[in-house]
């Protein structure tokens, strides 16, 4: 779920913590991704095909524009989001869902297809996009890309959603920095917004709307004078409200140590053992993706290295300053990277 209505808010509120990007705009950048979102995005828009093509051609995109990915799995859950993830695996048809933090096979598929395409991964003690958050303060990578929201509260400083491919795609770039100066709140204020807009570890107070509750934390500062501020009845504070064990998730950074990050060539011929061998996706598409890989990143190293020799650079953009933002299903940016894979030609091995 994320934050709710949180790029609304600051779309509206905080329009300068945000940027309009391309995906060469990341060229040579460390980007930490939170693999289970990656995942479900792939598993929503093409349920018919397994999530690890997908994720295989998300990756070689990544690679082929020289972006350097990190990923992240998610460990053991919080107690407090227990009621989110039943009701999303009751959502999904799911029989239960995973609270012990144990990897499940398609973890472990995920982690095996990454290793042979030679990107590093980092387990997460807990929440996924907390270690992502940690990673990008402490310099060990350049931003975080994820579709939920609530990386900021974690303390992202850069956090980029809808980081794909596609010609027309609308990368978007929040800088954390930008909207805390720009709502004129401290990160601990933003934190307690957040817990007020809707978070996945908490209730929320009923009946109390973006716009209100921005101006109640930037006149009282915090959740507990907040709701001495508010009309109990027309905004009746949940019964046993847990947003005290919400804010310390929030603000409380993982221990866990970032190891050497490293980057090795992808190896093809155990991706086609292990994709076309085990898990039956045709070994044509593989081949012709991975050439197709090595022709581009070539190409576009190429081109690189003409500009840089001829002192050019890659002009603006007019759209770059008159971007509108278009609102369309998240599935439509995962669906582009396997997009080639459900369309083409039935081959035989």
């Amino acid at each position: 779920m994320g934050i709710t209505k949180l790029a609304d808010l600051i779309r509206i509120d905080a329009p300068s913590a945000i940027s309009h990007k391309d995906i060469s705009d990341y060229t040579g950048r460390i980007i930490a991704l939170d693999t289970s979102i990656v995942v479900n995005q792939f598993r929503a828009a093409t349920p018919s095909l397994s999530p690890l093509a997908g994720l295989f051609f998300r990756t070689l995109t990544l690679l082929e524009h020289d972006i350097k990915p990190v990923f992240v799995f998610d460990g053991k859950p919080p107690r407090e989001k227990t009621a989110v993830l039943e009701k999303r695996a009751d959502a999904a048809g799911w029989n239960s869902a995973n609270l012990s933090g144990t990897a499940s096979s398609m973890t472990l598929d995920c982690l095996e297809l990454l290793k042979l395409l030679g990107v590093p991964v980092i387990q997460a003690p807990g929440d996924g996009e907390a270690l992502c958050a940690k990673l990008v303060r402490e310099g060990s990578v350049d931003a975080v890309a994820s579709e939920d929201m609530d990386t900021l509260p974690f303390g992202a400083n850069v956090l980029i959603r809808q980081l794909n491919a596609k010609r027309d795609s609308d990368i978007i770039e929040y800088s954390l920095p930008k909207l805390l100066d720009s709502l004129q709140i401290t990160h601990k204020e933003f934190v307690d917004l957040c817990i007020l807009l809707g978070c996945d570890y908490c209730d929320k107070i009923s009946g109390l709307g973006p716009r209100r509750a921005l101006m109640l934390i930037q006149q009282h500062r915090t959740i507990e004078n907040v709701v001495l501020h508010i009309n109990r009845k027309t905004h009746p504070v949940p019964p046993l409200w847990k947003y005290q064990e919400a804010r310390k998730l929030f603000l409380e950074l993982p221990k866990t140590v970032a190891p050497h990050l490293i980057w090795t060539e992808p190896d093809e011929e155990s991706l086609v053992k292990f994709l076309c061998g085990v898990k039956h996706i045709k070994e044509a598409r593989i081949r012709h993706r991975m050439e197709t890989f090595r022709q581009l990143r070539e190409k576009k190293r190429e081109d690189r290295d003409k500009e840089k020799a001829s002192g050019s650079h890659r002009q603006a953009r007019m759209e770059d300053f008159f971007r509108v933002t278009r609102k369309r299903p998240q599935a439509v940016a995962a669906a582009h990277d396997v997009n080639n894979y459900a369309k083409r030609p039935k081959s035989k091995k």
